[in-house]
């Protein structure tokens, strides 16, 4: 009778942890898991091994109506927050709900009060006994392909490095920028030194200073990240995760192609930091030639659209905000890439409008999903 009594608790037991096995209660939305008889993600659908209650669990969800602006949660199949857009996990009914006009948790005028707030912010910023600069001719769009050197002098005429440079997010920032082969196809490798270089540019930028942290509180009021730490995480990732532009090789990253510059195909490509620039026009390897367009404003940041020669190699449009500090130039980067990937984004800095346009890199991604920096630069209004 014990025998029995045991062979029929064991065979209970047995059957209710395979319901367990055939339930997506709790699993909404989770990758694939081998330990289970049944899957609970959209993939299902498509390979035919969901579970029988994944539509009355599972499906139901699946819709932003009163989700809009939440964080990341993985007990829905999709997501309803801005950084969806980037990581193509948005619901299907996202638009309706979510965005400009229906109910957005980050409209443009939330963005545009940002960014003059984080402007205002920027005591770090150049002023004008730090930097001059003298653009000297300025030439059209249609001849920005001419590769005509119209200007006799440098673009900057004078730094204070003494001041500025000695800052610690200048510091982080320029001891960054020789630690990459510019030439596209070359495999990138980092020293343990390095890497920890990264690590402290995103410390000194967004951990301390009033610019990064404002940033932060906005993104996490919004939902988009819960913690710093996880904000910071995916700024390492998103920035100077590595990708290949060339032959197959990890040759880039969103990092190395704004702030730093590449060479592909013959032409620079990228080069979007007004710091870069200036060493190396200072170091006699960059040619200035002329700039395409202007900013409005008297005052740093400013922006200017260059053509220059760098080592051999031309530019015939390298954006940048001249004088911004360097943490910055990453916020609005960051809160334009974060809210409006692949789009152009509408900033507002002392009163006048700023568009930053950005792009993702589609061809491989990090995390589940998550895309990287493609490129992100100052864009004509």
């Amino acid at each position: 009778m014990m025998k029995i009594t045991l062979l029929l608790t064991l065979t209970l037991l047995a059957q209710g942890y395979s319901n367990t096995l055939d339930s997506c209660a709790g699993r909404c939305g989770y990758g694939v898991d081998s330990s289970y008889t049944c899957q609970c993600n959209t993939a299902c659908e498509r390979y035919g091994d969901c579970c029988t209650d994944y539509f009355s669990l599972c499906k139901a969800q699946d819709s932003c109506k009163g989700r809009c602006g939440y964080g990341t949660d993985w007990n829905y199949n999709c997501q309803c927050n801005s950084a969806c857009e980037r990581y193509g996990d948005c619901c299907a009914d996202y638009t309706t709900y979510c965005t400009e006009g229906s109910g957005t948790t980050i409209s443009d005028a939330d963005i545009k009060a940002l960014s003059e707030k984080l402007y205002s912010l920027d005591y770090n910023k150049a002023t004008a006994f730090e930097v001059t600069i003298s653009p000297q001719r300025l030439i059209s769009s249609s001849q920005t392909s001419g590769q005509i050197d119209y200007s006799s002098s440098p673009l900057f005429q004078y730094v204070d490095e003494a001041t500025l440079f000695s800052k610690p997010t200048y510091k982080a920032l320029i001891n960054l920028l020789d630690n990459y082969q510019r030439t596209t196809g070359v495999t990138e490798s980092f020293s343990s030194q390095q890497l920890s270089e990264q690590d402290t540019f995103l410390r000194e930028a967004i951990s301390y200073t009033t610019v990064g942290k404002e940033l932060y509180a906005f993104l996490n009021s919004k939902g988009v990240y819960s913690t710093e730490t996880d904000f910071i995480y995916d700024l390492k990732m998103m920035w100077f995760g590595l990708y290949s532009r060339y032959n197959g090789k990890m040759d880039s990253s969103g990092f190395e192609h704004i702030f730093a510059g590449e060479i592909k195909g013959g032409k620079v490509s990228g080069f979007h930091n007004w710091v870069q620039f200036y060493l190396l026009e200072k170091r006699g390897l960059l040619n200035y030639y002329s700039h395409s367009f202007n900013g409005p404003w008297t005052s740093y940041p400013d922006v200017l659209g260059m053509q220059f020669n760098w080592d051999g190699y031309y530019k015939s449009v390298g954006s940048a905000i001249i004088g911004a500090s360097p943490e910055f130039d990453l916020a609005m980067y960051s809160l334009c890439y974060i809210t409006r990937p692949g789009k152009r984004c509408q900033l507002s800095i002392g009163g006048q409008p700023l568009v930053i346009q950005t792009y993702t890199w589609n061809n491989s991604s990090y995390g589940d999903g998550k895309k990287y920096i493609g490129s992100a630069y100052p864009a004509t209004p």
